[in-house]
């Protein structure tokens, strides 16, 4: 019989309850005790609605990244956090965010922040984990409490329990040594701890583990693949049996590798590598179970279950009660439940899963392997109504769209003169001093705001008295930056949900969720999107909003645009066409709005491209094709302005050195990027690179509540002009300060004003 599992559950909630609980818990307005119950609720709930699986995760539930709950798992702690008093759970906020709960700080100086641990994405998708760090002199320790708990707690709901950890390559991998020291030197030292929790789990009478191994879909070196030889040949003297897990892509290369892994289990990512199949089942001996993800755990369309049933069923016969179907990842990166969407666009609801679909679509998969197609035909049938409609719906195609797209030529994508022309025409329009100030665009979403948006939406507030309350923030907005002394003002964005849901809420060819959210880091929740159809722009966006900020200033206001990339790899987008067709159809779209603003008086313009690294395929061979359309599409968006016109963009918690030059072929004039967590690493670049424009290297760390000093901010940007020269670069936040209070935010600018102005004082 085949068995049906899955790799990993949403953690914050249908109604986003950990978000809402953790958030007020740091605001020292309920208990850590509370919290907990929170958490337990959650993963009880969760649990429940699992129960129709034969294997459920187990540890995969996080109050904030499970990267980091394997750090403390582990016992790596960074130094800086090691010997605080307190709850551990204080301890691990203190790395996560700098500092944990009011409350837990107020009796003890020394736990008033420290630096967050830095945060990078997930392999390709929009979450973020905390990174581990290394040391030549990293020892490890093992705390399985908190797996041991939630096994317990597993346990008494009375599912089949399936322990998840993060296995010992990646997790190597993932992190960062802060010295000179060799990462994969630490793995002797490692491999005990992992062997110890093995152990633990099977005293506790646990048959399977499954260890997340998603490296295996990079290249790797021979130390790499070594590494991962003598991981498992030592782990595998553990009495558990391991399933090996391996998602967002393909092994390629690794694949013989795998098969020689003495591992119970393989899960092999068929959503993405599905022409591997065949190969793991001949490679692997044939004791060995194969887990298939044969259900995307990366987007929210259904599934065609009678395409898939037609590869799966030979597959099935053929391995028998060796085969375990899943779905291709966790499901962390989709939202819960589509039943909770009661105002979602009709025709687009029936073509959508979320994750307590994505379970139901196996658990009809399952009913057909093992009793038929017949067993299951209503919901086959049901199935295919819903993946037909979407397929020939007019609203998904637009044959004009589709011809704007064939016009596209390279004359689209240039500006009429190389950067070194521009620059001085932008210097004398603009009449910026040296080490310019400005912030990345938004300023805090106060609850006036958001009470404001909600009673807008929910017909309570009329549209003229919306707009007079966004106006007065923005008012406010403009009122503290010329305060402040900033150089280049934002209006705030005030009268923005999210950066890129507002920007598809006001293009044809997107649908929104009430409830879609899903899990960027931390409390952190985003809704994308969800791009079904071909892209357009009816009517300018933005346009109006900085036309009344700049009527309040004579400084100058930058315009606020979300880029192509960025929309493009923060929606959920359909899967009928390939990403870069829909990402030029953004650029043509959001190139109208730029020569809007543009038109309007607005002369500096900031797009954008948080996303463009998250969008690289995980494999360098596959970045060129990726690459030069992501370029082009921004070069498509930016380019059509005059020469006095300065374009910005921004990108945030990306580790882009080794695509520095494709961002420099973006040709903005001006590039914010997050350097503050990295201590000014991610400059590496510039060493060998010689970057032709401006930079604003972020020097504010927003996902802190702390404060930088104006001597650090001075520290940082020094060490920033020893690789750009000083007349090129600009202060800046790291991103934007919507999440932010303005009680935070202010004595932040102020230092930062302030060291700018020490900067130029010593020029």
């Amino acid at each position: 019989m085949t068995k049906i599992h899955n790799l990993g559950f949403p953690r914050i909630g249908a109604k986003r309850e950990l978000k809402f609980a953790l958030e007020s818990y740091w605001k020292g307005e309920s208990s850590r005790d509370e919290l907990k119950r929170v958490g337990a609720e959650l993963r009880q709930r969760h649990w429940n609605d699992q129960k129709g699986l034969d294997l459920v995760p187990v540890g995969d539930f996080a109050f904030y990244d499970q990267v980091l709950d394997m750090s403390f798992t582990l016992g790596n702690l960074p130094e800086r956090v090691q010997g605080f008093h307190g709850d551990a759970l204080d301890n691990y906020f203190r790395v996560a965010r700098g500092r944990s709960a009011q409350s837990a700080e107020a009796h003890a100086e020394c736990c008033g922040g420290v630096a967050a641990g830095e945060m990078t994405k997930w392999f390709d998708t929009n979450y973020h984990y905390i990174v581990p760090e290394f040391s030549s002199a990293t020892t490890f320790r093992l705390d399985a409490s908190r797996l041991l708990a939630h096994l317990a707690e597993a346990r008494a709901t009375g599912v089949q329990a399936k322990p998840v950890i993060v296995g010992p390559v990646t997790y190597l991998a993932l992190g960062k040594a802060k010295d000179d020291s060799d990462k994969l030197a630490l793995l002797p030292r490692l491999l005990p701890a992992y062997a110890e929790l093995l152990a633990t789990l099977a005293a506790q009478g646990v048959e399977w583990v499954q260890i997340d191994e998603p490296i295996l879909v990079t290249e790797l070196d021979d130390a790499w693949r070594q590494a991962f030889r003598t991981a498992y040949a030592t782990l595998a003297g553990t009495p558990v049996k391991l399933l090996l897990a391996t998602y967002f892509g393909q092994l390629l290369d690794n694949l013989p590798l795998v098969c020689e892994l003495p591992v119970q289990g393989v899960h092999l990512d068929a959503v993405n590598a599905r022409e591997e199949v065949r190969a793991l089942i001949g490679g692997l001996p044939a004791d060995r179970v194969i887990s298939l993800g044969v259900i995307n755990g990366r987007n929210i369309w259904k599934s065609d279950l009678g395409a898939v049933l037609d590869w799966l069923e030979p597959v099935a016969k053929a391995l028998g009660d060796r085969l375990w179907i899943a779905p291709s990842c966790s499901l962390l990166h989709v939202p819960v439940d589509l039943a909770s969407e009661q105002k979602l666009d009709a025709d687009v609801k029936s073509w959508l899963a979320f994750a307590l679909q994505k379970l139901d679509e196996l658990q009809v998969l399952a009913g057909a392997l093992r009793d038929g197609r017949d067993s299951v035909a209503a919901a086959l049938a049901a199935n295919r109504a819903a993946i037909d409609a979407r397929r020939q719906s007019p609203r998904v195609n637009n044959p004009a769209v589709k011809a704007a797209v064939a016009r596209i030529d390279a004359a689209l994508g240039k500006r009429q003169r190389p950067y070194a022309d521009r620059a001085p025409k932008q210097a004398a329009h603009l009449k910026l001093p040296l080490y310019p100030t400005t912030t990345i665009g938004s300023f805090p979403q106060t609850a006036a705001i958001r009470h404001a948006r909600s009673q807008y939406k929910a017909g309570a507030l009329d549209a003229a008295r919306y707009q007079a309350a966004m106006e007065a923030e923005i008012a406010r907005s403009v009122r503290e930056q010329e305060a402040l002394g900033l150089d280049v003002l934002v209006h705030g964005e005030a009268e923005r949900n999210d950066m890129v849901e507002y920007f598809g809420e006001q293009l044809d060819g997107y649908a929104f969720s009430q409830f879609g959210w899903v899990q960027s880091y931390g409390s952190r929740c985003v809704k994308p999107p969800i791009l079904f159809g071909d892209i357009s722009r009816p009517k300018a966006m933005t346009v109006a909003w900085i036309q009344f900020a700049q009527s309040l200033t004579s400084k100058p206001m930058k315009g606020m645009l979300t880029g192509p990339v960025t929309i493009l790899n923060w929606s959920f987008v359909r899967d009928d066409q390939p990403r870069s067709v829909s990402c030029y159809q953004l650029a043509l779209a959001i190139r109208e709005e730029v020569l809007d603003l543009e038109r309007a008086g607005i002369n500096v313009i900031q797009i954008d491209e948080a996303a463009l690294r998250e969008g690289l395929p995980l494999r360098r061979a596959q970045w060129k094709e990726y690459l030069d359309w992501a370029v082009e599409s921004f070069r498509i968006t930016a380019n059509g302005v005059r020469d006095e016109t300065q374009i910005h963009t921004h990108m945030c918690y990306s580790e882009f050195n080794d695509i520095i030059a494709s961002i420099a072929d973006m040709d903005a004039d001006v590039i914010t990027i997050e350097t503050s967590r990295s201590d000014m690493e991610l400059l590496d670049a510039f060493d060998d690179f010689n970057y032709p424009n401006e930079i604003g290297p972020g020097v504010y760390d927003i996902h802190s509540p702390n404060i930088p000093t104006q001597e650090h901010i001075v520290q940082l940007m020094r060490k920033a002009a020893e690789r750009v020269p000083g007349e090129r670069l600009w202060v800046n936040p790291d991103c934007g300060l919507k999440t932010r209070q303005w009680a935070e935010v202010l004595p932040a600018l102020t230092n930062m004003v302030a060291a700018a102005r020490t900067l130029r004082a010593a020029a």
